[in-house]
């Protein structure tokens, strides 16, 4: 399965930026997904879970709960991550990220820059 993120971009803090991950593949790999989402890596720092859906479950980062929204548009293949309020601590590298039954290997797409500035 292939990711195409995008949507990143320079935005104020308190402003809001939608991120989408495009997936892509044969239908069996599509089928497969198992959880899919996103992640950061803000510089000098380790890459983190911000939000992911399982099965329509969805998880958040402390840090990000109340402010960011992550969706699926099945027909689209694609998920969404809306971003409000957005804060300077945003700023980071984003990556989609796919896992796929069975074995639950991980995808990666390229990622998308976040700057918010103060």
């Amino acid at each position: 399965v292939q990711l195409q993120a995008s949507g990143g971009g320079l935005v104020q803090a308190g402003g809001s930026l939608r991120l989408s991950c495009a997936a892509s593949g044969s239908s069996r790999s599509i089928s497969n997904i198992n959880t899919i989402g996103w992640y950061r890596q803000a510089p000098g720092k380790q890459r983190e879970l911000v939000a992911v859906i399982t099965s329509g479950v969805t998880n958040y980062v402390d840090s990000v709960k109340g402010r960011f929204t992550i969706s699926r548009d099945n027909a689209k293949n694609t998920v969404y991550l809306q971003m409000n309020s957005l804060k300077p601590e945003d700023t980071a590298v984003y990556y989609c990220n796919a896992k796929l039954l069975p074995l639950l290997n991980a995808y990666w797409g390229r990622g998308t820059l976040v700057t918010v500035s103060s």
